[in-house]
């Protein structure tokens, strides 16, 4: 394309609406983190050893202080409220909601996350975007991972996830996560799960929409991190066939979440379950952990009945057979629609071909078939690696007002001299 070609394609209109402040298509983006735990920023131990302070068995029941994380998930650019999907094979002794991976001590190369998942595609204002992540039918070898890479050298080769036989014979899924946005504050989702194994298999799908505790730290309204207003997210009427979440901030405002197929919806709180992790009271008898207890542990008490809190998931049940697969739609949007997945395939059809065009309008003229794929997926890995960062290192070194203080040493440790 020439030069006039690629200033009318729709994307690049978008981008110059953005960058001249008249629209805000990049409100909404891949700002959500695949793995937050075990990040010095959430690190309040005396010696600095983060990935002993928050480690991954911890992820799932304590509240961030900094940001969140999610598998293939999304959220505004202040990260006030996120979705991601989660997962559930009927195997595995915990949902996944996050990867996983190794700590620095723990790899026998340092740090590794020991997941397989890709970044497809995205656009620059993510009007369209596409990850693949493969999840075994079995259940995930956390601990093999964890032993047998603990007693390999550094000259060793790693112990990775394809070793262990957990992808024997094709037993896993493929969980595509697909995003199209129909404007700056309606964001359509689908999510295609394919079993690539020779027999049916189960697998639930907990699609998961809630609030970064900003509440919790006792603190007044700041520009970004600090809201003592609590929001709620809470069960509304929908149409036959669907469930609603509507999800109220004090500063992002009010949004929709529809979910076709008429989901049975959970409604926990983002907070810490202080009880399984240190032995002691819950400020909230709903917690963080809920849904993990309630589908996998069948703990019916975990979950508020009244179906309300700060954070919800949509629950689709079911097997997926041999060679098949099943296909969910929702939608995060400002608006009450009347019937919110109406033109659904035709907005996803419309962005992929607006995608499609801005990149055969940048990429150089020539080079082949193959080699613009690489160019566009790896401009997607850059584009969906984009990441909320909030750090306030006043407070981080000095504590929170209704936390406990940081350890003394931390005026002597990392990142004291940032201030």
């Amino acid at each position: 394309m020439n030069q006039t070609e690629r200033k009318a394609s729709q994307e690049y209109q978008r981008l110059l609406a953005h960058r001249e402040r008249k629209e805000n298509w990049k409100k909404w983006g891949p700002y959500l983190s695949e793995r937050a735990w075990g990040t010095v920023r959430e690190d309040y131990s005396e010696l600095g050893m983060a990935w002993d302070f928050f480690p991954h068995d911890h992820a799932r029941s304590k509240t961030y202080r900094w940001n969140e994380d999610g598998l293939a998930g999304i959220s505004d650019r202040y990260q006030y409220l996120c979705f991601a999907p989660a997962l559930w094979n009927g195997q595995d002794p915990i949902l996944k909601e996050r990867l996983f991976g190794l700590t620095g001590p723990e790899g026998n190369h340092g740090e590794d996350v020991k997941e397989y998942y890709f970044y497809l595609d995205s656009t620059p204002t993510h009007s369209y975007m596409k990850m693949l992540y493969k999840y075994p039918h079995g259940a995930f070898p956390y601990t093999l991972l964890k032993e047998v890479n603990e007693i390999r050298t550094i000259d060793d080769f790693e112990y990775e996830l394809l070793d262990t036989g957990i992808f024997d014979e094709d037993r896993y899924f493929d969980v595509l996560v697909e995003y199209a946005k129909a404007d700056q504050d309606d964001i359509l989702i689908r999510i295609t799960i394919t079993n690539r194994g020779h027999e049916a298999a189960c697998c639930h799908l907990l699609p998961t929409v809630w609030f970064r505790n900003t509440w919790s730290w006792g603190y007044q309204s700041g520009p970004m991190g600090d809201v003592p207003e609590k929001p709620i997210l809470r069960s509304a009427q929908a149409q036959e066939g669907q469930a609603l979440v509507i999800a109220e901030h004090p500063k992002l405002g009010a949004y929709c979440l529809y979910g076709d197929g008429a989901p049975e919806l959970l409604f926990t709180e983002n907070e810490t379950n202080f009880e399984r992790l240190f032995n002691a009271p819950n400020l909230s008898p709903y917690v963080k952990d809920a849904f993990h207890r309630h589908v996998v542990n069948e703990e019916k008490g975990a979950v508020n009945l009244a179906l309300e809190g700060t954070k919800a998931a949509a629950w689709y049940r079911g097997e997926v057979p041999a060679g098949g697969e099943r296909t969910y739609q929702l939608r995060l949007t400002q608006s009450h629609l009347a019937d919110p997945f109406q033109n659904f395939d035709r907005v996803f059809g419309q962005r992929l071909r607006e995608a499609d065009d801005f990149y055969a309008a940048i990429q150089r003229p020539g080079i082949t078939g193959e080699e613009k794929r690489i160019h566009r997926q790896a401009l997607a890995g850059m584009l969906w690696t984009k990441q909320f960062y909030y750090f306030n290192i006043e407070q981080w070194l000095e504590g929170d007002p209704r936390q406990p203080p940081p350890p003394h040493s931390r005026h002597q440790g990392r990142n004291h001299e940032w201030l």
